[in-house]
């Protein structure tokens, strides 16, 4: 039987491929400064998320309701349908430990249920990739092992390379230290981050958005590998001028074709700010 592949909307994947691979996406919570509730994604769409931050609206983010997690695996437990469960990284989130807490009240009432949960130690669209890779695994009839083994690779091997417009949003969400957000603030000095063990990690103070650019790509030629074979990810906040910029400059560089290009949702988008760039690639293939 083909196993259902889940994850939730940190993952960042655009819609139709969410239907073309059969995805199920578990919605992340989006609260405003009414403390207004909204699910990311279902509610609150990215663009109205970036166009309240410009004005000054500051948002806060919530795990998914432990009924909306613990419904999406009984909906499969109760069919006898494998489910892997592919999670936004327990650095930035704690989802990971409250699916992991449903899983057990799940198999309590469904002692035959195959529910797999992995902490990808990834986010945003770096952490769509790795789902999309697993989608397509289980549409070509792999076992939950045999996607489990691809996938723990995967995981190891996603870089995340990504700037944003100010450091303080950040900052404000626990991501960054206070010192690496004061530096970034100064003299139209842009910060180059990248994830490490799931965490989000400044690696280097750049002036000027069209110099980060450069240096972004020139990490990529640094890091990656067999990059014209593979799918590139590139997210961004409400600026697709600037990934489909950085789409050609890959494209001329290393001879890419294969990109997921998105805007990032609501729920990571509240800790980013708008402005925010992404870029995904592998540093080693099998």
């Amino acid at each position: 039987m083909t196993v259902q592949i889940i994850t939730d909307s940190g993952a960042d994947l655009p819609k139709d491929l969410l239907t073309q691979y059969n995805i199920d996406v578990i919605p992340l919570r989006v609260y405003d400064e009414q403390d207004k509730e909204f699910l990311d994604g279902v509610t609150l769409a990215p663009k109205q998320l970036f166009d309240g931050m410009r004005a000054g609206q500051v948002y806060k983010t919530s795990l998914p309701f432990y009924e909306t997690i613990h419904q999406t695996f009984v909906t499969y437990a109760a069919k006898n349908i494998p489910c892997l469960y592919l999670a936004f990284s327990s650095e930035l989130s704690g989802t990971y430990q409250s699916a992991m807490l449903v899983k057990q009240d799940v198999e309590e009432e469904y002692p035959e249920a195959t529910i797999s949960i992995i902490d990808t130690k990834c986010a945003s669209t770096g952490q769509g990739l790795v789902v999309l890779e697993a989608a397509k695994l289980a549409q070509q009839g792999k076992t939950v092992e045999e996607i489990r083994n691809h996938v723990a690779f995967l995981t190891q091997h996603v870089e995340h390379i990504f700037t944003v417009d100010d450091l303080q949003t950040l900052v404000r969400g626990g991501r960054v230290s206070k010192v690496a957000g004061f530096i970034g603030g100064l003299l139209n000095i842009k910060p180059l981050l990248h994830v490490e063990e799931g965490k989000l990690i400044p690696i280097e103070k750049i002036r000027g958005r069209k110099k980060v650019l450069q240096r972004m790509v020139d990490v990529m030629a640094e890091r990656g590998i067999d990059l014209e074979k593979q799918v590139i990810g590139i997210s961004h906040g409400d600026d697709l001028e600037a990934a489909q910029k950085l789409q050609e400059m890959i494209q001329e560089r290393f001879g890419s074709q294969t990109f997921v290009i998105n805007s990032i949702g609501a729920a990571i988008g509240a800790h980013a700010g708008p402005g925010t760039l992404a870029l995904f690639f592998l540093n080693q293939t099998k």
